[in-house]
């Protein structure tokens, strides 16, 4: 990516962020979208296109779109190329824990959410997300579901 590619691509990224504040998230995921493709496209060779914590923001944030959509499995897609990007970013996994949750997916959220703490042992929300998952998955289990 050039210098120029460069500088279109952050403020197309800076573009995003600020649809998202405001929640315009049709149009923060347009161009959320079009930073992704033009990170993917930008080095066919595969040399780092952007800095990796921007690219896996605008797969979370995009990610984050479709969960409020309630399209989950798209938004575990983005969540799961935003760790593939950069694997210490705590923030997706919670998020396709959340997600894994809600669709009874115990085990793999404990995985997700025990990551989280592994990376965040700070993260109020993953410790409380971890042990109500710990709770549900026993009442399940105790019912026989």
């Amino acid at each position: 990516m050039d210098a120029q590619q460069e500088r279109e691509a952050r403020a197309t990224l800076a573009l995003a962020q600020a649809r998202f504040r405001e929640g315009d998230h049709a149009g923060a995921e347009a161009l959320y979208s079009a930073y992704i493709r033009r990170c993917a496209c930008a080095d066919p060779a595969g040399a780092a296109p952007a800095s990796p914590e921007d690219l896996a923001t605008a797969y979370n944030n995009r990610g984050q779109i479709k969960y409020f959509r309630v399209d989950f499995y798209e938004a575990m897609d983005d969540y799961t190329s935003a760790i593939e990007v950069q694997p210490n970013f705590e923030v997706p996994y919670y998020n396709r824990g959340l997600i894994l949750y809600r669709l009874g997916y115990f085990d793999d959220a404990l995985e997700d959410f025990k990551k989280v703490l592994d990376l965040n042992p700070g993260f109020q929300d993953a410790t409380w997300s971890l042990k109500q998952t710990m709770l549900d998955k026993e009442e399940k289990q105790r019912r026989n579901y």
